[in-house]
């Protein structure tokens, strides 16, 4: 298949992009990008040479094992080569790399092979480091360098207290391990490094990479990094008793009766499904672990086959790591498209070419509104990081500039669109980075309403969705909330799809419905600005409607949690004689359950906000654990905020926090509260 100047092009911008990203990484310990984005361009060039053979070149980055060796260290030329594994991102890979071995057994070694046992392990992710001991002495310590030449690291890596200095018996040999420094670590460090206003590390293998590159050991010591040996790439028992072990689980043995510390999590898995548990068991748990895991590395068990399998010229066939599932990946920026939601406010939405992220296909992910888009400057055409955080919908974190295509053009919003109904034409939100639509009573606005009417947030109608509202509104059937209860079996047998049984299970979802605490009712009437949290906050504050109606109109700024913007939409709303009537037609179908006010707790008065994702908490298992201790919940950091509780990956509303002296806590930290209570 010819290539297209279009790909020649997009592989030479790969090819520089990566390179300078691998130096960031390997060689100065500052990199800007994450793993799993490195990954992506990485693969995408792997994939382009594959396609196109001519493409392929000898200082390819998909040929190159780490990075250049420092001046500032003595080179150590490595007796035994050292190599990085390729990768594998899912169960097709793994099976695939499996076969291919099978294959290269059976052609090229003359041996078949009917069953492959592995050793799965850990992937820490911290820095490879070479051992090397004579007569049970530790004499050397290098980094892996390029692969063939190290930097000599001794006297910083004997500050590591888990690389024994001297070995339990007289052995000489080489060790391979990797250096890793633990969480609570990089969190002492960093509030240390905060007091003295220095800037913070943005990882655990950063830190462990930079002190082991450190020319004054005094500061290695001080960061208190750790160690696991994992392989043995040279060994003489001289005069002992002890020889090389024929398996990889052996290897794991002998070092740990050396006095080598060994992650205790490695396992023997007989096939490629206890590789698949073992795999999705670390998956959901690696957030609990000491130390950063990004994946699973997995090695022939029979130290024979591996022998037999050897190696590419960039990586042993005999192992892979396998990666966990990515919370950053790129893509590439198809379109830009306007959704229009359920207040009339316009969503901009980038297509984007589909992309696998955090166990997930994902084509779409949302851009906020004009300001975001100006300030990552995103185009069609542009290759972006996208980024998953828990259940959080994908966000686009940045532009790869470098890969942008000649003649993109900066996004403009329209005059008008096709979806606000009218003459289509849509206004500025006064005071926000909004636009919508000027016709406020659009089909699209309409069903959207209506659609999160129905939603578990709300009213919770099993069975009522998209399809079936818009079938419903097309006939005039549904113009208003309370027309969804004046349902009856003649208005949905005649719709398609539906028969007398379905008609009837829908009827008994939506007579189930009617009895709703008043915080999902206030959730379901999509007032602007008026989310779940706020919703509860008004419910908790007034606890009937009747005192609710009453209420807003006189303000509800000086509930904790609600700032003037939300304050004067609550008061609009509930002062719009339309919306009263349509108050009046519901309370004639609904039961409306009191809601009762938290009393005490450890967090009475208090209000949270909630950024990032947590190790171990869901959001709604958090937002349920501070309700119960007497606390609430906003959308946003202000004055009013007590705690802002962050995880992994937190937003805008950290630095906010910081700007306020809002006080910052860690799931460990507010779980410590509430046992202590």
């Amino acid at each position: 298949m010819a290539i297209s100047t279009e790909d020649r092009h997009r592989a030479e911008k790969l090819r520089i992009l990566i390179e300078y990203h691998r130096k960031r990484y390997h060689e100065l310990d500052a990199p800007e990008i994450s793993d799993e984005a490195y990954d992506a361009l990485l693969s995408e060039l792997t994939y382009l040479e594959s396609a196109h053979p001519e493409l392929r070149s000898d200082d390819s980055p998909t040929h190159r094992v780490g990075g250049a060796v420092l001046d500032s260290f003595k080179k150590v030329a490595h007796v035994v080569l050292q190599w990085s594994f390729d990768n594998a991102f899912d169960e097709n890979d793994m099976k695939a790399w499996e076969e291919r071995m099978i294959r290269y057994l059976d052609r090229e070694q003359g041996i078949t092979v009917a069953n492959i046992m592995y050793c799965a392990e850990h992937k820490i992710d911290g820095l490879k480091v070479i051992l090397t001991y004579k007569n049970g002495v530790f004499v050397q310590g290098a980094t892996r360098g390029d692969g063939t030449v190290g930097e000599d690291v001794t006297a910083n890596l004997k500050t590591i207290e888990s690389i024994p200095l001297t070995l339990s018996r007289p052995v000489d040999c080489i060790v391979v391990g990797e250096a890793w420094l633990a969480e609570k670590e990089l969190t002492r460090i960093n509030e240390e490094r905060a007091k003295k206003n220095e800037p913070l590390f943005a990882n655990a293998r950063n830190v462990a990479a930079g002190s082991l590159r450190q020319l004054d050991p005094k500061i290695a010591r001080k960061r208190r990094l750790n160690c696991f040996a994992y392989d043995i790439d040279f060994f003489d028992g001289k005069k002992t008793s002890l020889f090389m072990p024929g398996t990889q689980e052996g290897e794991l043995e002998l070092l740990r009766k050396l006095g080598f510390t060994v992650n205790e999590h490695y396992k023997i898995c007989q096939n490629q499904d206890e590789i698949a548990r073992y795999y999705k068991t670390w998956s959901k748990k690696r957030h609990t672990l000491p130390y950063g895991v990004d994946g699973v590395v997995l090695k022939v068990n029979d130290r024979a086959l591996q022998t037999a399998l050897g190696h590419t010229a960039k990586a042993p066939r005999f192992g892979i790591a396998y990666k966990f599932s990515a919370v950053q990946t790129t893509t590439v920026v198809e379109d830009i498209l306007l959704q229009v939601g359920r207040t009339g406010v316009l969503t901009p939405v980038a297509k984007l070419r589909p992309v696998l992220i955090d166990g997930s296909t994902v084509a779409r992910a949302t851009l906020h509104n004009e300001d975001e888009i100006k300030r990552l400057d995103v185009r069609v055409g542009d290759t972006v990081i996208l980024q998953k955080a828990g259940d959080v919908i994908p966000d686009i974190v940045e532009v790869l500039k470098d890969l942008r295509p000649k003649h993109s053009k900066p996004f403009m919003f329209p005059k008008l669109v096709a979806l606000c109904g009218g003459d289509g034409s849509i206004e500025r939100v006064p005071g926000q980075a909004a636009y919508r639509c000027v016709y406020k009573d659009s089909g699209a606005q309409l069903q959207r309403k209506f659609e999160y009417f129905v939603s578990k947030k709300a009213f919770a109608i099993d069975g009522l969705g998209k399809k079936i509202i818009e079938q419903l509104m097309d006939e005039e059937l549904l113009t208003s909330f309370d027309d969804i209860f004046t349902l009856t079996r003649d208005n949905l047998e005649h719709l398609e799809g539906f028969g007398e049984k379905s008609a009837l299970k829908l009827l008994e979802a939506i007579q189930q419905s009617k009895t709703i605490t008043l915080a999902r009712l206030v959730t379901s009437l999509s007032i602007p600005q008026v989310g779940e949290e706020t919703s509860e906050d008004l419910a908790e504050c007034f606890g009937t409607l009747e005192s609710l109606v009453k209420g807003a109109s006189k303000g509800v700024e000086d509930i904790s949690g609600i700032g003037p913007i939300i304050a004067h939409s609550v008061a609009d709303w509930f002062s719009d004689q339309e919306n009263k009537k349509l108050l009046g037609r519901l309370q004639k179908h609904i039961t409306i359950v009191a809601q009762k006010k938290q009393r005490g707790g450890v967090f009475s008065k208090k209000t949270f906000v909630l950024t990032g994702t947590l190790p171990t908490l869901s959001r709604d298992e958090a937002k349920a654990l501070i309700k119960k201790a007497g606390g609430s919940v906003s959308g946003g950091v202000s004055l009013k905020t007590s705690f802002v509780l962050a995880g992994e990956s937190p937003g805008e509303k950290l630095s906010e926090a910081k700007k306020l002296n809002i006080t910052v806590i860690s799931e460990k930290e507010f779980i410590s509260i509430l046992k202590n209570a």
